[in-house]
């Protein structure tokens, strides 16, 4: 039974409330959704919406919204959780307080590798739009150092340095100080939204409805397999649970974070879609990694189409800014409950950080980012964040069972019925996955359950201490 002992929710949220955690309050609401708008926005906008366009024709704006619903039920799940326990590791604490300690470590692990390769494969794609902005001015880098090994067929590539500098840079600015940091995001977030709108007011004028017909030429099928493709697009709105003990008033502020910035992103995927496969028939986004800026190419706004580029690196940078400070906070939140070694939960004493796990995983998924092609990072993200999801409605089920006099400042309505559809939808969407994508996720859970019975079990604090 030992392996499902569960943490004290009372000494959590107590400790939380004290400030024991070393961490400064510094974020507020709008903070929050900004935080959250910065994670979403990105790749999933500016690269993956021809991809889905391919699978799903016109009907991508049907994908984006059975992504949303599977995420928007989670959401809620989510916000109760952040409401009632603020405290660091996302969806890992909220699985040790419910559901025991090797179903948090396993979540844990799979939080790690879900916001390091999410950082690694936006870096690459932020590569590919700053050397094409480059491009432009005429300035190119040597072909070897534009990316990683094996990546660009017919040519000699050996390192993604664009890529790694990038990760560097970021690490760098969330090692000396969450507040900096969220600043910085809140301004490119705000010229990030604007850049979309921009595209949705420019583009709305050059749609042609004829392009929407037929709106679903693969049929269903073709639909909800864009929709688990496109749910990466939504990735990141969970981060901000990772945030929970730098917020100034979690119980209130978190859910309007996780919520809110998750409302605004959907909003601007379905316009954004529904824009773009209205301006250029959906088979012509074959072989396009920037299709939105291709729409007004298509339209004949080139100089739009510039400002759709810089917003697309603005975008992904902000990504990167909140995957890799998500997933230090988790490592930072294992690492304090004895499951990974010491040192990674120690705050640096005039940065208020955890400065050494920073830069340990920001080195790490620099390296990844360089010498790893996109296509291989890509493969286990989804997969790794439906799981999540999934967790989360289950734990917020089981808690309203055992701890019914625990104070909810955010109830998840429609008890329990939205719990099980985000359960149905993740669950669902994981089906449409390529079969070598279970296979790479069930490789990588081994690997951390040998890990978690080699080491973390044996080093717990929860173990040692009985909470």
């Amino acid at each position: 039974m030992s392996l499902f002992r569960t943490k004290n929710i009372d000494a959590m949220i107590a400790a939380a409330h004290t400030g024991q955690g070393g961490l400064k309050k510094v974020l507020g609401p709008l903070d929050l959704v900004f935080l959250g708008i910065g994670a979403i926005i990105g790749t999933g906008i500016f690269v993956l919406t021809g991809t889905g366009a391919l699978t799903a024709g016109p009907g991508l704006m049907l994908s984006f919204v059975i992504a949303a619903m599977a995420c928007g039920f989670a959401a809620l799940a989510y916000a109760e959780f952040s409401s009632m326990i603020p405290v660091s590791g996302s969806v890992y604490t909220y699985s040790y307080a419910t559901m025991g300690e090797l179903v948090a470590w396993i979540i844990g692990w799979d939080l790690v590798l879900e916001y390091g390769l999410a950082t690694s494969a936006v870096a690459v794609g932020w590569s590919g739009y700053f050397q094409s902005l480059l491009a432009g001015l005429g300035i190119t880098l040597p072909t070897l150092l534009t990316a990683a090994p094996g990546a660009v067929p017919g040519a000699e590539t050996l390192f993604n340095l664009p890529a790694f500098v990038i990760v560097i840079a970021i690490t760098t600015l969330l090692s000396l100080g969450v507040s900096g940091f969220a600043k910085l995001n809140n301004i490119m977030v705000a010229i990030k939204i604007s850049v979309v709108l921009l595209f949705i007011v420019v583009g709305a004028g050059y749609v042609k409805p004829a392009n929407w017909a037929p709106f679903t030429p693969f049929g269903m099928s073709g639909v909800f397999s864009a929709a688990a493709l496109v749910f990466f697009a939504f990735i990141g709105f969970d981060a901000v649970t990772s945030a929970a003990e730098e917020v100034r008033n979690p119980k209130r502020d978190l859910p309007i974070g996780i919520i809110g910035s998750l409302a605004v992103c959907t909003v601007l995927y379905v316009i954004v879609a529904a824009i773009m496969t209205g301006i250029v028939p959906y088979a012509r986004f074959a072989g396009v990694d920037h299709p939105v800026s291709l729409a007004l190419q298509y339209a004949g706004q080139n100089w739009v189409a510039g400002f759709i580029d810089l917003g697309a690196i603005i975008g992904m940078t902000t990504v990167i800014l909140v995957m890799a400070y998500g997933q230090s906070r988790v490592i930072f939140a294992m690492s304090r409950d004895g499951l990974l070694p010491a040192r990674l939960s120690i705050i640096h004493p005039r940065f208020a950080t955890p400065f050494f796990t920073t830069w340990a995983v920001g080195i790490v998924f620099a390296l990844i980012a360089a010498l790893v092609p996109l296509n291989v990072l890509a493969e286990l993200i989804n997969i790794g964040t439906l799981a999540a999801f999934s967790l989360i409605s289950l734990a917020v089920l089981i808690l309203r069972r055992t701890r019914p006099d625990l104070n909810r400042a955010f109830r998840c309505p429609g008890m329990p019925v939205v719990p099980l559809l985000a359960i149905a939808f993740c669950v669902f969407l994981m089906t449409q996955l390529a079969a070598i994508t279970w296979l790479a996720f069930g490789i990588w859970l081994l690997i951390g359950l040998v890990a978690y019975f080699a080491y973390a079990r044996r080093n717990s604090l929860l173990g040692k201490t009985g909470g």
